[in-house]
């Protein structure tokens, strides 16, 4: 039973009790009733405070995890702070704790295992993750938090802007163009920044995302989710600086860069089987054509076919081209009823705003 309904009921029952050998008793009791009740229903009006949990993975930041979570506790007092400790030897555990953030652990190395933990784990309204280098600028988490809720977002990402030189290496600059625009030929739309590792997601994003990777390639499974759901999704400017002294990148920029562009390619099987095997069996049909070509027309100008291995590998190659064709229609059936179950799984979830 509501507090309002409550406040009704004890209305009613003063109004039947005023005798008029007690109505000035019976008129106080009516009004202190009747002023509870307009408080309650001003305060049952009032839209919830959402909950923000911010949520940090960490390997090995004893040097920056401590102004992490202090800055987001001046940015953000009325979230809650976890760090994620991923076998860390420097001592970072000891510091996030004594910085006031609540402090778990994941055994299983790699930031996608980290992530995917997280989010099975903390239930929140409103997510924001962020590395524990404190590259990040905290106070611009409410500015992605405001824009998720008025625009009633899932996903707001942190476009990186360097303030300084040290922070955005050439490589890691050259890197992510690259594969942005890869991602946005693939896909269809195009992002700016995404291997950002600053993000807020709303409940529903976090709780219909099924997390397969292992390691830095999860930013890019983020943004691929978003994209093939048609998710809506924005990006905000926010300065990205250098880590501090004594916090060294465990990014390493020739192999994650290819673990992230294999991973795309994978995502682009997955999630576009026709179009991927259709690739794969039109280039097979070209050369076997190519092949043919010169057998049929020795066969038209002698009636004979005397280039024999050429004919079946071309026939060979044909039969490759029609498989492959047909594993794609067979794998896009099943790639849409896998679309259609993460839609209901997002959908089963409230819709920003309503908590």
């Amino acid at each position: 039973m509501s507090a309002a309904t409550d406040l009704k009921r004890q209305l009613s029952a003063a109004r039947a009790d005023m005798r008029p050998g007690g109505m000035h008793g019976d008129l106080a009791g009516f009004a202190d009733a009747l002023n509870r009740f307009v408080e309650s229903e001003r305060t049952e009006s009032q839209p919830a405070q959402p909950r923000v949990a911010v949520l940090v993975p960490c390997y090995n930041e004893a040097a920056a995890v401590g102004k992490v979570v202090a800055d987001f506790r001046a940015a953000l007092p009325y979230a809650q702070i976890y760090v994620y400790d991923n076998n860390s030897s420097d001592g970072t555990v000891a510091v996030a704790r004594d910085a006031g953030a609540q402090v778990r652990s994941e055994r299983r190395q790699g930031k996608g295992h980290v992530v995917r933990r997280m989010f099975a784990d903390i239930d929140a309204d409103v997510y924001v993750l962020v590395d524990g280098d404190a590259t990040y600028d905290a106070p611009s988490a409410r500015k992605m938090i405001d824009r998720l809720m008025s625009d009633h977002l899932d996903m707001v990402v942190g476009f990186r802007v360097d303030q300084e030189q040290a922070a955005y290496r050439p490589g890691h600059r050259t890197g992510n163009w690259m594969l942005t625009s890869f991602l946005a030929a693939v896909f269809g739309q195009a992002f700016t920044d995404i291997l950002s590792g600053y993000r807020v997601f709303s409940r529903r994003f976090v709780k219909s995302f099924p997390v397969l990777s292992d390691g830095f390639e999860i930013e890019t499974e983020l943004t691929v989710h978003a994209l093939e759901l048609a998710l809506p999704v924005a990006e905000i400017e926010t300065p990205y600086y250098a880590r501090p002294e004594g916090s060294f990148s465990k990014l390493n920029t020739w192999r994650d860069g290819f673990r992230i562009l294999n991973t795309i390619l994978k995502l682009y099987r997955s999630e576009k089987p026709l179009r991927f095997f259709s690739i794969i069996g039109a280039c097979l049909m070209l050369v076997s054509v190519g092949l043919a070509i010169p057998v049929v027309l020795t066969y038209l100008e002698l009636g004979l076919v005397p280039r024999l291995p050429t004919a079946v590998l071309s026939m060979g190659l044909m039969i490759l081209a029609v498989l492959s064709v047909s594993s794609g229609l067979v794998l896009d059936t099943v790639t849409r009823g896998r679309r259609e179950i993460k839609l209901l799984a997002y959908l089963s979830q409230p819709a920003i705003g309503k908590f």
